[in-house]
């Protein structure tokens, strides 16, 4: 995330949207829709927060499934196959880039300074990356329903 309010916040756009099919949480980039819509017109500090929104979900999941034991081995891995990823953003949301572009041709997440926690193990990391995009999609929406959802902030449970 920028250091500073007036550094430009890059858009989280994936090019892979839903909210033009009516869902309220895009399932590319995890905005929710009027986040989507409104992009352009936001100040840096509103892009900030949205995308500090989404590297904290993101990187609280990865951390539940895999522990960054080397740093500078990670770095250095997506520097030398130039796999872009934001410095800035810390190892948790590098490690899912890595994933992201390269899932299917790693055989040892030890090579590149990660390693998977237990119940993961026996899990491609095809299925791990999409086991990721799934848990970030329904802790977006999730966040959505309970703060933006009024229908469905309205519900009384009894």
């Amino acid at each position: 995330m920028p250091t500073n309010l007036l550094e430009t916040v890059k858009t989280p756009c994936i090019g892979v949207c839903s909210t033009g099919i009516g869902d309220t949480v895009c399932r590319g980039c995890k905005r929710f829709a009027h986040e989507v819509i409104h992009w352009n017109s936001y100040s840096q500090q509103q892009k900030q927060l949205i995308d500090s929104r989404l590297a904290k979900f993101l990187s609280q999941i990865v951390a539940s499934k895999l522990t960054v034991t080397d740093e500078e081995k990670l770095r250095w891995h997506l520097e030398a196959q130039q796999i872009p990823y934001a410095s800035a953003k810390g190892p948790y949301i590098w490690a899912y880039e890595l994933l992201r572009a390269g899932a299917s041709q790693i055989e040892r997440v030890e090579d590149y300074g990660l390693s998977l926690d237990a119940q993961y193990r026996e899990q491609s990391l095809v299925e791990l990356r999409q086991t990721i995009d799934h848990e970030f999609f329904i802790l977006s929406q999730a966040h959505y329903e309970r703060y933006f959802d009024v229908a469905a902030s309205q519900i009384v449970t009894v």
